[in-house]
């Protein structure tokens, strides 16, 4: 649908775009109906002729792409946000994080470790970093980066607390996720 939008918003027949793409009418009218697959070089042959992107040109049609929904995990007291799919920039994932799992004893099976290192910044609220044997309190308007190779967990202290955080790939190769990287299964 949207390379036939396209088309016609730029006043081209059919034919002209096929002719441009190097493929007959017939199968260009198949693909814009849906009735025939499309290869990558078809594809990109398509998204150029039309100037336009692949990325555009395949985006989803619904607000998938467009509104990042919430993850919640109401046992472990955690909402994640992804933020950019994983694909950030420098091997990076960016997640927006809620905690609402209060602070106090933690169990050595609830610290995670991993190659890596995470940095944060404390939207609002108190968080309670647990890293190893040290226990740090991080503030609104304050910032935390650690080596993830120190078994760590993040709490909330006196409420929620909401936090931006950018974890490196080589942690969220070892997780199932962003909400498993700061608060592991026991």
């Amino acid at each position: 649908m949207r390379i036939r939008s396209l088309r016609t918003a730029r006043g081209w027949s059919l034919d002209n775009l096929a002719e441009r793409v190097g493929i007959s009418p017939s199968q260009l009218s198949r693909i814009e109906t849906g009735h025939r697959r499309i290869s990558l070089d078809q594809l990109t042959a398509i998204a150029s002729a039309l100037g336009t992107s692949l990325d555009q040109l395949v985006e989803s049609p619904d607000d998938s792409g467009v509104v990042i929904r919430p993850d919640r995990d109401e046992k472990r007291g955690l909402t994640t946000w992804l933020l950019g799919g994983g694909n950030g920039p420098q091997g990076r994932t960016v997640a927006k994080l809620r905690v609402t799992d209060p602070a106090g004893a933690v169990a050595p099976g609830d610290l995670g470790v991993h190659p890596g290192r995470d940095w944060l910044t404390v939207l609002s609220g108190t968080v309670v970093l647990y890293l190893g044997e040290r226990v740090v309190r991080v503030e609104a308007g304050q910032a935390a980066s650690f080596s993830t190779m120190t078994p760590h967990t993040l709490r909330s202290d006196r409420g929620p607390a909401e936090v931006l955080c950018i974890l490196d790939h080589n942690g969220e190769r070892d997780h199932n996720g962003v909400r498993d990287h700061l608060h592991p299964s026991p």
